[in-house]
């Protein structure tokens, strides 16, 4: 016969699951009211999203790079999720707690609020009205969480048996179950509808892009027409993204302002309409982020429209002695940019406010970005710009560099191999082994492919566009039945061999050759 499980022992469990449930609905109902609130008073008065940008802040490079060498693009979903199980766990954990020694879980979960409010209120450009919406939801779930807990008491006595009091089991359950579903409804909603009436999507649909006043010459044989290459401009649903934001920033063109200050001879403020009327031009840059491991995909090549930097830092008049232009997102990151490399006229560093033949997509930047040739992305290319300021880098430092990352991060010379893929065998037979190289601002001038222990073989170059901009390679290659190692390198047209040695993104990008084992069947 089956033993019999302790009617006391089945009671305290089921009790210690209930006082867990009412911590995860406290919590929930903590955060249904900030949203709310956010919604109605403080649109950027997200706690979730205050403690993810937090996270994010205090990331360590190691930690920051491992993320995106796991997840990618995916890495702000996967914080979030990681956020909201964080928040489940701790939630369960305070209900346990006030049930068995009140106030202590009250006084956590309140004190996890304060501490939200705390990140809310050091983000750039807040104010005390952004950590309301997160202080009225403690005060409000710290109520709840008593009331459920004591009815909770009420039903189950403080052993977890049945209490003499007796409240109705149903009661408590319905309550609980209720008060969570709206907190869920309530919370989701509110963030969905305060992610809408943020948005400029219709304004950026709306938005005709001015002529420019060049375009940029593709020449012939720039392009390579071999499946599995990488096009020679990536479109822009496929460009990678990499920042600090957890939420796009929205910004309505109509406006935005941006301000160039500090070591000036004076301080102006540009309209969108103001950039646009200087005039914009047609360029064609490659993009690169420096957590871009040796073959990896953080780098895209696309068609952009703006207006040169060294144009517009000239209206403010630079005085002796700058050295570093501090640009500064909405949202708060900053990236210090040398100034000789924005007022260089052979550098076509701009303010891009076109991508690909249209406005800047929202995660791109929307409506003006930093698009700065033969620097890393960390220092240089700004999205959702608001502020340029001039200035030293005695003085100041970008949002990375006390973060353990470079102050300067020159673009490394670096090769792709795009095709044959890894994951996937190809056929024995006439076949073409092809990627991309870069090497800003001084371009390419060769590529070479070692198979297994050969010599290293030239591979054929498309016809570049410039210097700043990858090329796309190839070499035919008879492949043979078997398992095979294939290495890339490039050499700029200063005669620089790309590095051998292989070391991680962190401080100043990535180095090494990009060896790929291909299966022929």
């Amino acid at each position: 016969m089956a033993k019999q499980t302790d009617p006391v022992k089945r009671a305290t469990r089921q009790t210690r699951l209930f006082a867990a449930l009412v911590g995860v609905v406290s919590a929930g109902a903590l955060l249904a009211v900030a949203e709310l609130l956010a919604l109605i008073v403080s649109r950027s008065g997200s706690p979730i999203l205050a403690v993810g940008s937090f996270i994010i802040d205090i990331f360590p490079p190691w930690a920051k790079d491992l993320v995106i060498a796991l997840f990618g693009t995916n890495d702000k979903l996967v914080l979030l999720l990681s956020l909201a199980g964080a928040v489940v766990i701790a939630a369960s954990i305070a209900g346990l707690i006030q049930f068995a020694k009140p106030p202590i879980g009250i006084v956590l979960l309140v004190a996890a609020g304060l501490a939200a409010s705390a990140a809310l209120v050091t983000r750039a450009g807040a104010t005390i009205v952004d950590a309301l919406p997160t202080v009225v939801g403690s005060a409000v779930a710290a109520v709840l969480f008593h009331l459920l807990i004591v009815r909770l008491r009420a039903w189950r006595g403080g052993d977890g048996t049945a209490s003499a009091i007796g409240v109705d089991r149903r009661a408590f359950l319905r309550f609980t179950l209720i008060t969570g579903a709206a907190a869920a409804v309530v919370g989701a909603g509110s963030r969905v509808l305060n992610g809408a009436l943020n948005s400029v999507a219709d304004a950026r649909a709306a938005l005709t892009l001015p002529k420019p006043g060049s375009l940029v010459t593709i020449p012939a044989g720039a392009e390579f027409d071999i499946p599995g290459l990488t096009p020679l401009f990536v479109p822009n649903e496929d460009f990678y993204r990499i920042d600090t934001a957890l939420t796009v920033p929205t910004i309505d063109p109509e406006t935005w302002t941006l301000t160039i200050g500090g070591m000036v001879d004076e301080e102006i403020t540009l309209t969108f309409q103001d950039l646009v009327d200087m005039g914009v031009d047609e360029y064609v840059v490659t993009l690169t982020c420096v957590s871009n491991e040796v073959g990896g995909p953080l780098l895209g090549n696309a068609r952009w429209l703006g207006v040169p930097i060294r144009d517009v830092l000239e209206l403010a008049g630079v005085q002796r002695g700058a050295d570093m232009v501090l640009s500064t997102s909405v949202d708060g990151f900053t990236a210090g940019t040398p100034l000789d490399t924005l007022t260089d006229p052979d550098r076509d560093a701009i303010l891009a406010i076109g991508m690909n033949g249209e406005p800047l997509p929202l995660e791109h930047g929307f409506p003006v970005r930093m698009v700065v040739p033969g620097l890393y992305g960390y220092v240089s290319a700004t999205k959702w710009l608001t502020e340029l300021k001039v200035t030293t880098y005695a003085d100041d430092e970008g949002y990375w560099t006390p973060r353990g990352w470079d102050a300067e991060g020159p673009i490394k010379l670096s090769s792709r191999l795009d095709t044959p893929r890894v994951d996937k065998a190809i056929p024995a037979g006439p076949t073409k082994v092809a990627g991309v190289a870069w090497a800003q601002p001084v371009g390419v001038a060769s590529v070479e492919v070692k198979i297994d222990g050969s010599d290293w073989m030239p591979a054929t170059l498309s016809t570049p566009i410039n210097d700043d901009t990858w090329v796309q390679w190839y070499l035919d290659w008879d492949a043979t039945s078997g398992t095979h190692t294939v290495i890339v390198r490039a050499t700029d047209n200063d005669g620089n061999v790309q590095i051998e040695d292989r070391v991680p993104p962190a401080p100043n990008g990535s180095t090494g050759l990009q060896s790929s084992l291909v299966r022929v069947s």
